[in-house]
């Protein structure tokens, strides 16, 4: 397989290329800056043997070999765990260790020597000619950049200069775009979900730095305050403790529901690096989670209530503030899991259900059919507040309140459905334009500059119609010819020059070709034997 290594100043586009070739291509990415959920222990990784990281001895004589977490920051909080670089290295080696018993992957690395000392060096280099045996490398590097070239079968240079232009190995003013769809050999990672990626789940999300047992003790601590608050509050101030109630369910829940975006964009990235299977399965998983603990919440809320006044106890009750409580949240479940939005605009569009809520406000008074909470009021004793709301329905009350919670969800899946169904279209009609364009001559060259013999394959899986033996031919006939001008050093045509006749330069001349182009030639993905001289004579 081949080793490529993108190159070129700072600020000339090298992340990007790589971030482009990601996009266009389904293949295992690692990020210059990756992110892992700190709170994750590195035993807890499954199918990860830990013992093969070059550093792993000191946590185990120092007994944290079960204890250790990823470390890092993640909604502004600090866990104190792995450096930088020992991330780096885990990384590497996850990968490693993920993609040894499948070939033919595709895999892009972003800066892999980035924060790691020199003393960690070769056990990087080590590990990616390991790879190179199976799989095809795409990676970026600003350091150690000599060593990798001499590794490198491919060299891809971008410039700040011509955005529009690479130059791969001696080829210049090569189109960007088909740069990217020549990088296209290479399969897709096969994910095997299994018991361990759900014990992998539980444990991460039930440990003590999770977030769970936080919202528990938060709980606790805040409808503690609220019972010695409202104990023994006498009937007829139902509205009251029905606000107050909703009020600490609502902060409870509130700090687990923000970070759900970053926790989204955390685990998208872990999924990149083959941490767990699959990121739908995590993202439903974690839906599920959440939704358990509103209703836990909601129970917990429910049952203070009834301890503190006594009047809101019939199985409708309960079902409407559990239902009032998923239409103040649910927002920022959907927004926070199932989009690309950042945190701020998450929480402004998570907010609008309280804004539209201003009921007496004219033109929008109107709108309170829209939201559970006008039900769930109209629900209260009609001896207080219940007996003053105007326009509750007669019969049905728990069904429109039902109705109206479900509202949002109900037009975001539409939302997501529409958007699936355009994204779709404009993928397929992209794809087609991408097809035709790897069926030009231009790809077909560079993919066998790159790629050799193995690009010829997947030229004839793509329906290819050019002579592609012949063009294998003329492109190693190319690649002899740079690499005889580029490895004759000036001593060799010194030498050369001060030959006596033409026979004696001629026979120097084939004799530094074999011995100097020759080696070259073996160790790139193009190896094509020199014919005997007498042919050439």
């Amino acid at each position: 397989m081949t080793l490529t290594v993108c190159v070129g100043a700072s600020g000339s586009g090298k992340t990007t290329f790589l971030n482009d070739v990601h996009k266009s291509h389904k293949c295992t990415y690692i990020r210059q800056y990756h992110n892992l959920r700190p709170y994750i222990a590195v035993s807890a990784i499954p199918n990860f043997d830990a013992t093969q990281l070059p550093y792993w001895d000191i946590y185990i004589k120092e007994k944290k070999d079960k204890s250790i977490i990823v470390g890092g920051t993640i909604a502004g909080q600090f866990m104190a765990g792995l450096s930088g670089g020992q991330r780096k290295l885990l990384l590497f080696e996850l990968i490693f260790q993920r993609t040894a018993a499948q070939d033919n992957l595709l895999i892009v690395l972003d800066e892999p020597f980035a924060g790691v000392t020199d003393d960690f060096v070769p056990f990087i280099v080590g590990r990616l000619n390991e790879m190179r045996k199976k799989h095809n490398i795409l990676l970026v590097t600003n350091d150690h950049v000599d060593t990798l070239k001499k590794m490198a079968d491919n060299t891809v240079t971008v410039s700040a200069i011509d955005r529009s232009k690479v130059r791969v190995n001696g080829r210049e003013g090569v189109d960007r775009d088909l740069a990217l769809l020549a990088m296209s050999i290479g399969d897709e990672y096969k994910h095997t979900t299994n018991n361990k990626d759900l014990e992998f789940f539980r444990s991460v999300e039930f440990s003590k730095m999770g977030g769970i047992p936080n919202v528990f003790a938060f709980a606790v601590f805040a409808y503690g305050l609220f019972l010695l608050m409202f104990w023994d509050s006498m009937p007829g101030s139902e509205a009251l403790v029905l606000i107050a109630a909703g009020i600490v369910s609502f902060f409870t829940a509130n700090p687990y529901f923000l970070q759900l975006a970053d926790w989204r964009i955390f685990m998208i990235e872990e999924a990149e690096a083959l941490l767990h299977s699959s990121k739908g399965m995590n993202k439903f998983l974690k839906t599920c989670l959440t939704l358990v603990l509103l209703v836990v919440i909601t129970l917990i809320q429910f049952g203070c209530q009834e301890a503190v006044i006594g009047t809101m106890t019939t199985v409708e009750f309960f079902f409407g503030i559990l239902f009032d409580n998923l239409s103040l949240m649910v927002m920022l479940l959907c927004l926070g899991l199932y989009t690309d939005m950042p945190d701020a605009l998450i929480q402004i569009f998570g907010a609008m259900p309280f804004l539209l809520m201003i009921s007496g406000v004219t033109g929008l008074k109107e709108l309170r059919y829209l939201f559970s909470r006008f039900y769930l009021w109209c629900m209260l004793p009609e001896d207080g507040v219940g007996g003053q709301m105007e326009g509750c329905p007669e019969s049905n009350n728990l069904l429109y309140l039902i109705l109206s919670a479900m509202l949002v969800p109900f037009l975001f899946v539409l939302y997501k459905l529409t958007a699936g169904m355009y994204k779709k279209f404009h993928h397929e009609k992209a794809q087609s334009s991408r097809r035709e364009s790897m069926k030009s001559m231009a790809f077909a060259e560079l993919q066998l500059e790159l790629f050799g013999e193995r690009a010829l394959k997947n030229l004839k899986h793509i329906g290819s119609t050019h002579d592609l033996q012949k063009l294998a031919e003329s492109v190693s006939t190319r690649s002899l010819a740079k690499v005889t001008t580029d490895e004759i050093s000036d001593d060799d045509a010194k030498e050369l020059s001060d030959a006596g006749d033409d026979n004696e330069q001629y026979n120097e001349f084939l004799t530094i070709l074999q011995n100097r182009a020759l080696p070259t030639m073996a160790t790139g993905p193009l190896r094509t034997e020199l014919p005997p001289s007498d042919e050439h004579v």
